[in-house]
């Protein structure tokens, strides 16, 4: 039986708010993780097109106001559509190279107007099909002014031998009902993508670790000033208000008993290979098992709805 997995944290920025440039970056970190050795690669959230990082700093609450709406307005225009096929490069690479990937894009929902945006988490098998499109249940704080919540239909895990593999998005990680979800389900090893920054990655990773007893990587971005494109709506307003750094990084990987694997790596852009043992997870389980032997359902017991949610239904 195989007991080990390779494991892949591409840890890059985007071609920020370009789909057709970013996508073509994702190809070649999936090529090299594959190159590597590795059966999965993950990369951070929202990398496909890129964070929305000017609404924090430009005011992106003012009500019906030209510069929101223009940026709006251009980040949707590069999200993702997915069955209008602008992950097909992306599926083909995961086939050609024989390896899974969780990517974190902005999804232009086909099926809630094609134009209201999910941050979804989306893992793609060996084979290059999609498996699961995960939609973020609670966009966090400012997030909420470009991102719509998302439902539990991608509240999945997937099979990745040895493991079992699921995903959140950011601080959704923090939500104990969601990852218990994912526990239920027998995830054995947890992904968690974030935008980038060690302040997100540093204490959380470890405490999934021990609470579940699975590896756990954190996958994160990057992105600095001097990558924010000049052809942007508002341009020059953008680049006086933004920090130097907006996302530095910080992916990691935690073993099943808490201890690092992986040190948050801080500023790099790179691609990180670690390998998984198998038998770690099932030493740590005999302690605690807290959807199994260390659990009560008889008492306590999570109700989880999967349906997809859409506005209308058709009797035809």
């Amino acid at each position: 039986m195989k007991e080990n997995l390779k494991v892949a944290l591409a840890q890059i920025s985007p071609i920020w708010l370009n789909q057709k440039a970013t996508v073509k970056k994702i190809v070649e970190y999936i090529q090299k993780a594959s190159q590597k050795g590795a059966s999965l690669v993950c990369f951070g959230e929202a990398l496909l097109p890129g964070y929305p990082f000017w609404v924090e700093k430009t005011g992106g609450a003012k009500f019906n106001d030209d510069f929101q709406k223009s940026l709006f307005a251009y980040y949707s225009s590069q999200a993702v559509n997915i069955a209008n096929g602008d992950l097909d490069l992306i599926t083909q690479a995961c086939k050609d190279n024989q390896i899974a990937c969780y990517l974190g894009i902005i999804e232009r929902a086909h099926d809630r107007s094609g134009h209201s945006l999910y941050c979804t988490l989306v893992y793609i098998d060996k084979s290059g099909m999609i498996q699961s499109t995960h939609r973020k249940l609670v966009p966090t704080h400012e997030e909420r002014l470009v991102w719509s919540i998302g439902d539990g239909n991608g509240l999945r895990t997937h099979d990745l031998s040895p493991f079992t593999v699921g995903g959140l998005n950011c601080w959704e990680n923090w939500l104990p009902l969601a990852r218990t979800s994912l526990y239920a389900q027998g995830e054995d090893l947890h992904v968690a993508v974030w935008p980038g920054g060690e302040h997100n990655t540093h204490d959380i990773t470890r405490f999934i670790a021990k609470e579940s007893r699975s590896y756990v990587v954190s996958v994160s971005g990057l992105m600095s000033k001097e990558q924010i494109p000049t052809d942007l709506p508002f341009c020059n307003d953008i680049i006086d208000l933004m920090p130097d750094s907006m996302a530095n990084g910080a992916s990691c990987v935690v073993k099943p008993n808490g201890e690092w694997l992986l040190e948050p790596q801080v500023g790099q852009e790179d691609i990180f290979i670690v390998e998984l043992e198998h038998e770690a997870v099932r030493k740590e389980r005999s302690l605690i098992d807290v959807t199994g032997h260390y659990s009560r359902p008889d008492i306590t017991k999570l109700t989880v709805n999967r349906e997809r949610q859409t506005i209308a239904e058709f009797e035809d």
